[in-house]
């Protein structure tokens, strides 16, 4: 299987918003990755619900949102009915974490958990059965363009290691300075899927980059 391709809609030409989401639709990409950012878990604030029904209107390949948020558990039917398909909250956001899985499972839509940097991976022991994906940081998160951190290589070889022992089938996803360089890194380490923002959308040709990502 290829890799999953999903670039971030973060780092589009906002003015050109419809532009942008017509060429990822007509590129190799598979999904929409939405950051939402609420100035809180993160000193940063991104796209709203207004967004997410535009980009939706427009979107042929399932929006993957990733909630960089606090309390994520009382927006998660508005995401759903925003047009999120695959739903991503962070593992030091949720008190709950179980119950946050279940309720996005109940809303209709695939779970994630995200874990920073620095994040244990066995923090996960416990839900990794529960979930179809998890989303490596392999930056701080907050803004676009970061360095990549080289840790997050041997971070994506243990989780696979965690999910092999518990019979997982949660898709490993990394997010974070992803270039043809790190990413070839992360898929021989074991990701399924990564992210890219600033280096699809800043690159002379978006689409050209986007099929030779899908080739790693």
């Amino acid at each position: 299987m290829s890799v999953i391709i999903s670039p971030s809609v973060l780092s589009c030409d906002f003015a050109n918003i419809q532009r942008d989401v017509e060429m990822i639709n007509a590129s190799e990409a598979d999904w929409f990755h939405i950051d939402v950012m609420d100035g809180v878990f993160v000193p940063n604030i991104s796209f709203g619900f207004p967004v997410l029904e535009a980009i939706k209107k427009h979107a042929t390949k399932p929006m993957d949102v990733h909630l960089m948020i606090q309390n994520p558990d009382q927006y998660i039917e508005q995401f759903k009915k925003s047009g999120a398909d695959l739903l991503t909250v962070h593992y030091e956001c949720c008190t709950h974490l179980h119950r946050t899985i279940q309720a996005i499972h109940a809303a209709g839509m695939k779970a994630g958990v995200a874990l920073n940097p620095h994040t244990p991976i066995d923090a996960l022991q416990e839900v990794i059965e529960d979930l179809d994906l998890v989303l490596i940081m392999s930056v701080n998160p907050g803004f676009g363009g970061q360095k990549f951190i080289k840790n997050a290589v041997l971070r994506v070889e243990q989780l696979k290691n965690l999910i092999r022992n518990k019979g997982s089938h949660a898709l490993i996803h990394v997010d974070g300075g992803v270039n043809l360089e790190t990413g070839k890194q992360l898929v021989e380490a074991g990701a399924d899927a990564l992210v890219a923002g600033s280096y699809i959308f800043g690159s002379d040709n978006p689409t050209e980059t986007i099929a030779k990502m899908k080739r790693l």
